[in-house]
């Protein structure tokens, strides 16, 4: 039985949010990568999440876990760089299907989150406590 169901859904919560954050960053930096270290394209990557399982009791909270991290399977963009090494022998070159802006918004939206789960934490701290006092 859990004593704090919203600290751990608030766990959980963070634990996602941060993943998404490491997922975006990593994203952002190899945002030109022509050549990963399998020889190909950095590909975008995306995480997903579902709903933890929820205990024995209807009313136990469940929160959220990472299933796992995929690639996105948008296409890579083909830019016109004939003096690039990557190039291919048409002289296009093949740039990974990371969306700065895009990325930038999921960042926005992730920190977010991430804020509203540590304030969630917080005040069911403020409640355990008030209700210790009692």
């Amino acid at each position: 039985m859990n004593l704090f169901p919203e600290m751990s859904v608030s766990a959980s919560g963070l634990t996602a949010e941060r993943t998404r954050l490491e997922v975006i960053a990593r994203n952002l930096a190899n945002a030109n990568t022509t050549k990963t270290a399998d020889g190909g394209v950095f590909r975008r990557q995306l995480v997903e999440l579902v709903a933890q399982p929820q205990g024995l009791m209807a009313e136990e909270a469940a929160g959220v876990q990472v299933a796992g991290i995929v690639e996105d399977p948008s296409p890579l963009k083909q830019v016109y760089s004939p003096g690039h090494p990557d190039a291919d022998e048409n002289g296009y070159l093949t740039l990974p299907n990371v969306d700065v802006m895009l990325e930038m918004v999921d960042m926005l939206g992730a920190a977010r989150a991430y804020e509203a789960n540590v304030s969630l934490l917080q005040s069911a701290k403020e409640m355990a406590r008030q209700a210790l006092s009692i």
